[in-house]
């Protein structure tokens, strides 16, 4: 069997996301971990050899119903152990595909279809597998763990937007006071902007290569001249939830990853924005945080509540977006038919999604700790009379009260704190008709909070 040389946990793990974080991530370790990559490459050996058999090559590659069973059990229940044994096999062939198909050969054996094992892999390169194996575990983890939990967060986020549209709040613009708004109208710019980026990620066609040596299906065509291979390869992709790529070389051209790491990473940029900002409103005092009995703020302040998991999640999103950045940058660019630069670079495509996973978790877990602190909220609005100059000097412009701004410019603009009798008085020493001063004394900092 293989074995790590060191027996390995969450201390001595050299990544966080396998270490600290490991509890975090664990729902990645079926899509990105070693023992996934050979699953899910054993499964597109498996699915071609089987497509191969319904696309009648010879009479002896023929399978009953049976057997295409036990054929998918090899990879439904792929274990660890038979991981390991394809490690083994690896050692040996120094080649991780070539172990795969060593492995395969020999389950068929014991199936009793030794004389159908030289279609293993038929006509394929490497890339063939991998470039479909790579793709679809993408495709799978996105699905099933990274949105899922995504429209999770979403979900709460426009919950609490909702039932917080009633809050008047003061706006800061360029950290002003500025016109109030809604707390929840604030929110709902985050769900319009998450939503919109989730529909283009569950939009992007996850593609895949499958063509042989060189992308023109050099091997099967001289073995079998009379068949279709560019029809089947694209109804096998198609089988597997993948579109395939028309025009390749040895590889992928890695343009459609490209524009899905791109996408999200605009997703977790939005996320970001998020977490900023909600961490300025409870450094505002805005928002408290539930207390959780033996949780520490500070080792030395015992008084202080810390915003940790808005602060954790802006960190691992960070780190997420400079590794996005990389693959998208990265993988679309190979020197003439093939280099191998890809390749090691794809072996961290799980990394980015860790520190998205972690920092989603984090996110939920700080959206339930939020109070809303509507004291603070109004006390704020009414200390800042001033934001509803705007209102006044529109209506006054509306009634066509000569230079409205400049006056209220310079009413705003002295050394004075602006309080309510200031308008009130101010409004009174206006040439204006009396229902219009009634109209402008109307206005405060608590209803001027436009259409939302």
């Amino acid at each position: 069997m293989y074995f790590c040389p060191m027996e390995m946990n969450a201390l001595n793990a050299v990544s966080p996301i396998d270490g600290r974080y490991a509890n975090k991530t664990l729902e990645l370790a079926d899509y990105f971990s070693e023992y996934a990559l050979i699953k899910y490459r054993l499964r597109v050996e498996i699915e071609y050899l089987i497509a191969l058999s319904n696309f009648e090559l010879c009479s002896s590659l023929s399978f009953s119903a049976e057997q295409v069973l036990e054929l998918r059990k090899l990879y439904a229940d792929f274990s660890l152990i038979q991981a390991a044994e394809v490690k083994k096999i690896e050692s040996v062939t120094n080649h991780d595909v070539k172990a795969i198909e060593y492995f395969l050969k020999d389950a068929l054996e014991h199936l009793g279809l030794g004389d159908i094992k030289e279609f293993v892999h038929f006509a394929l390169t490497s890339q063939d597998i991998n470039n479909t194996a790579v793709p679809l575990s993408l495709k799978e983890a996105i699905e099933h763990v990274i949105l899922p939990l995504c429209k999770e967060v979403f979900n709460e986020i426009l919950k609490s937007s909702k039932e917080w549209m009633g809050i008047p709040m003061l706006a800061k613009t360029h950290g002003q006071a500025a016109s109030p708004t809604k707390l929840g109208k604030e929110f709902l710019v985050f769900t319009s902007r998450i939503e919109k980026q989730i529909e283009h990620i569950e939009s992007i066609e996850v593609e895949g290569k499958f063509g042989g040596a060189t992308g023109n299906f050099n091997a099967h065509f001289v073995s079998y001249p009379d068949k279709d291979w560019v029809e089947f390869s694209n109804n096998f992709l198609k089988n597997l939830g993948l579109n395939r790529q028309a025009y390749t070389t040895q590889i992928e051209h890695y343009d459609g990853m490209a524009e899905l790491m791109d996408t999200i990473k605009r997703l977790n940029v939005i996320l970001l924005d998020l977490c900023k900002d909600v961490w300025s409103y409870i450094s505002m005092g805005y928002f408290s945080q539930s207390l959780i009995k033996g949780e520490v703020g500070s080792s030395t302040m015992p008084h202080k509540v810390n915003p940790i998991d808005f602060e954790n999640a802006e960190g691992n999103l960070g780190l997420a977006n400079a590794l996005l950045v990389h693959l998208s940058t990265k993988l679309p660019i190979s020197r003439l038919q093939r280099d191998l630069t890809d390749s090691t670079v794809l072996r961290n495509l799980g990394m980015p999604f860790g520190h998205i996973l972690i920092a989603l978790k984090s996110i939920k877990k700080g959206w339930a700790k939020l109070k809303v602190n509507e004291t603070a909220i109004m006390a704020d609005l009414d200390n800042n009379w001033a934001v509803v100059a705007e209102a006044i000097q529109t209506v006054l412009r509306r009634e066509n009260y000569p230079n409205p701004y400049e006056v209220l410019k310079a009413l705003t603009r002295t050394n004075e704190h602006i309080t309510k009798d200031h308008l009130y008085t101010f409004i009174d020493s206006l040439d204006i008709e009396d229902e219009i001063k009634v109209e402008l004394k109307a206005i405060s900092p608590y209803n001027y909070t436009g259409v939302y």
